[in-house]
């Protein structure tokens, strides 16, 4: 080993020293808020060596928070964990929350509900005006009954919030005790969950050696991404983080984001300043609007299907994993060594779009 050779690894050891003393350091402050066991955890992190291959680019590897455990896993698990634990603890004895039609965040709050034995509303919102039976009745939809939860349409424009709060007063009046979460789980509380899951990668990499170079996911209601912004400052760490928008435009989404990880690291009360500069999205594989398949999603979900043996949903990592393929094939990762993409599970809502993917029937 030359001394060049031997500085580096000096320095990798003593960067990777610090990365693990830091993350001991978020797990104690994040011990302080209350949270309930609901999934599995710590998520695997597994390298994509076949899709690394077709393209070319870094090597790329999938946190598998679809592997979360509860009503088939998905990111939201972690923001309820935080959430739930709080209205247990303002003796909520019933849940009410919001979402788009196939809502992978109302389908993991209504096994949620049921696995702590309280009632579930979920106010469901049509974003595609979509009448195909199995988007409105099957999926997300389906195990959102199926959990027990009372289900109810608005349409698509509808103040969710007003709504909700419309039908917290209702349950008050006839002797419960609602508790409301926003749509995504997307507030303060709920985005402790992936601050926590920013120390839970960090640590996952420094005991396998991995210097990661960028994560990437998708991102919509905003506390997905802004609980990594916080956690991922919270460690000091200099990963590249970039979201992939499925919703807003990009000054909308960044915006959203930044605002909710400022309050998410005032809530966690440690003094963090979050630069607007740490907020990156990349809108540009929307699409038509949210809920609405794109020829980039369908193609990019069936690769990832067929080479990895992964599912993706249509609505939300499916397009995040479009703005991966297509940024590597641009070049945006060049120089980089490992990427990592955030999967946020989902796969329920493929039955949603049954009709979407054109894949042919029975041969004989």
């Amino acid at each position: 080993m030359t001394q060049t050779d031997e500085t580096i690894d000096r320095q990798s050891r003593e960067q990777s020293d610090m990365t693990a003393s830091h993350c001991k350091e978020l797990s104690i402050t994040l011990a302080q808020f209350p949270r309930v066991a609901l999934g599995h955890f710590p998520t695997p992190l597994e390298p994509m060596d076949r899709l690394s291959e077709i393209l070319g680019g870094p090597r790329l590897w999938v946190k598998r928070d679809d592997c979360t455990g509860l009503s088939s896993g998905g990111n939201k698990t972690r923001k309820l964990e935080y959430l739930m634990a709080d209205a247990m603890q303002q003796g909520a004895d019933t849940i009410i929350t919001q979402g788009a039609t196939q809502s992978n965040h109302a389908r993991q709050t209504a096994a949620a509900a049921a696995k702590l034995g309280m009632a579930c509303h979920i106010l469901l919102e049509d974003r595609t005006g979509s009448n195909d039976p199995n988007y409105i009745m099957n999926g997300n939809v389906l195990l959102d009954r199926l959990h027990g939860a009372s289900v109810s349409k608005r349409g698509g424009g509808t103040d969710m919030a007003a709504e909700m709060e419309t039908l917290a007063d209702q349950l008050r009046d006839g002797g419960k005790s609602p508790y409301v979460i926003p749509g995504g789980g997307s507030n303060p509380i709920g985005a402790l969950g992936y601050v926590n899951a920013a120390r839970e990668l960090a640590d996952q990499a420094v005991s396998i050696g991995l210097k990661i170079d960028a994560l990437v996911h998708a991102t919509g209601s905003s506390g997905t991404q802004a609980g990594l912004v916080a956690g991922l400052a919270a460690i000091q760490s200099d990963i590249h983080l970039l979201g992939i928008g499925v919703r807003a435009p990009q000054d909308k989404q960044e915006s959203m984001v930044h605002d909710l990880a400022v309050r998410t690291a005032a809530h966690l009360g440690t003094g963090l300043e979050i630069p607007r500069d740490q907020v990156r999205a990349n809108c540009n594989y929307v699409g038509e609007g949210y809920g609405l398949p794109t020829d980039g999603m369908i193609s990019a979900t069936k690769l990832l299907a067929q080479t990895e043996g992964l599912l993706f949903d249509p609505v939300y990592s499916g397009k995040g994993l479009d703005g991966l393929i297509d940024l590597v094939k641009k070049g945006y990762f060049d120089g980089m060594q490992n990427v990592v993409f955030l999967h946020t599970g989902g796969s329920a809502a493929l039955f949603g779009y049954s009709d979407t993917f054109g894949l042919p029937g029975y041969t004989s």
